[in-house]
């Protein structure tokens, strides 16, 4: 009798992790490398979220936390929905979880039976299915494509849904393509769902503060009231404050999925770190302004690396509306020939090939379900990403 279980069959390492991880290996060993795979901001998280956790340790406030979190936070969580996204919480719809992976995971934990289909746009983060299989259920991919910016369009979710199908996944901005939603495309998408009441959405915005130029941010149950109740709103600090490490997420939604999730969450981890609560509740409430200081960083970034991408042969990169990745696709250097001798059969020997020969780290695009493309993340400082593409640039001129 086997040790181990059969869920773990169904489950794949993450590929981001992965690449991280043999960046930081091969540099221990002398090796010269970038890693673009992270994903993460490299700000510091602000001196006010900092100061308020030094301020809260002092406090004491030290001790465990009920499970669906403090209420300052989950008050805080709520303001922010109202505030920025025009929908009506109250705290008791709220839950925080220990990141947003938590969440996500506790929203599948409470809800999937074993055969219950979740449709997930591709590219998709590489945590989604993975989650979906180890709570039983089945993901259907659909899926987007370069010509349409890598958007769910309302005829393949439409193609998609079944009688099984209980939730979509809708990540905007994206992770890993940077596309996203407009009000228009939100609105197609949900007259779709509306003509379909068992289908549920969890919509993930936790790049909802990394949009650039005039975009304008908009999430599902914001543009269709009628989904309202049917709708868990996720997000977190990670990213637009700088806080990865803290691990803090939180969501929004009905009330009888709230408790289930609290219910799940209590028998997990419980409450999620105190003190980190506590600097969330300065992000959510405190001053914004270095929201829209990064931002513009990260836009200037980004438009170096699409630049500098489509100059380089063989690389069509199309500009993202927000995060912090760009998805180009390599599909025209398929088939050829890498320095090493070795002939590129698909996006991950692409991926493989450029990290021998340049040092440059980056995820092969088949692990977000869509290929052949890769992703980079520009979460790091202008100098180290000119230097990575000029060694992309390097690389594909190197192909025969």
């Amino acid at each position: 009798m086997a040790f181990l279980a059969n869920a773990l069959s169904r489950v794949k390492p993450s590929a981001t992790i992965a690449v991280a991880q043999k960046a930081r290996e091969l540099k221990a060993k002398g090796r010269d490398v970038i890693g673009l795979g992270a994903g993460e901001p490299d700000f510091d998280t602000p001196d006010n979220v900092k100061n308020a956790a030094i301020e809260a340790i002092n406090r004491g406030e030290t001790k465990y936390t009920p499970v669906s979190g403090i209420v300052p936070l989950r008050e805080a969580i709520a303001k922010k929905f109202k505030r920025e996204n025009n929908l009506d919480y109250r705290p008791e719809q709220t839950i925080v979880g220990t990141g947003g992976k938590q969440i996500l995971f506790n929203a599948f934990m409470a809800t999937l039976n074993p055969g219950d289909e979740v449709v997930i746009p591709a590219p998709y983060w590489v945590s989604y299915p993975e989650m979906v299989a180890i709570c039983g259920g089945i993901s259907v991919f659909a899926a987007t494509s370069i010509d349409n910016g890598f958007k769910l369009t309302p005829e393949a979710l439409e193609k998609a849904i079944t009688p099984k199908t209980k939730w979509l996944v809708m990540n905007s901005p994206s992770n890993p393509s940077g596309a996203a939603y407009t009000e228009a495309e939100l609105r197609a998408l949900a007259d779709v769902l509306v003509r379909h009441p068992h289908v549920w959405t969890l919509t993930d915005d936790m790049y909802e503060h990394l949009t650039y130029g005039d975009f304008v941010f908009r999430t599902i149950a914001e543009v269709e009231p009628a989904l309202y109740e049917r709708t868990l709103t996720m997000n977190g600090v990670s990213k637009a404050y700088a806080m990865t490490g803290w691990r803090i997420g939180y969501a929004a939604g009905p009330i009888e999925l709230i408790k289930a999730m609290d219910m799940i969450q209590g028998q997990q981890t419980s409450g999620a770190c105190s003190i980190a609560q506590w600097a969330a509740v300065e992000a959510l409430d405190g001053p914004q302004d270095f929201v829209a200081r990064n931002k513009a960083i990260f836009q200037g970034r980004r438009d170096l690396v699409v630049s500098m991408l489509n100059q380089a042969r063989g690389i069509s990169c199309p500009v993202p509306e927000g995060a912090f990745y760009v998805y180009p696709s390599c599909v025209d250097l398929i088939g050829k020939k890498a320095p090493s001798g070795k002939v590129i059969g698909n996006d991950e020997d692409f991926v493989t090939e450029l990290l021998e020969a340049e040092g440059v780290a980056v995820v092969h695009g088949s692990a977000f379900g869509l290929g052949p493309n890769f992703r980079i993340s520009y979460a790091t400082s202008e100098d180290v990403l000119e230097e990575a593409c000029t060694r992309i640039q390097r690389f594909t001129g190197s192909l025969t």
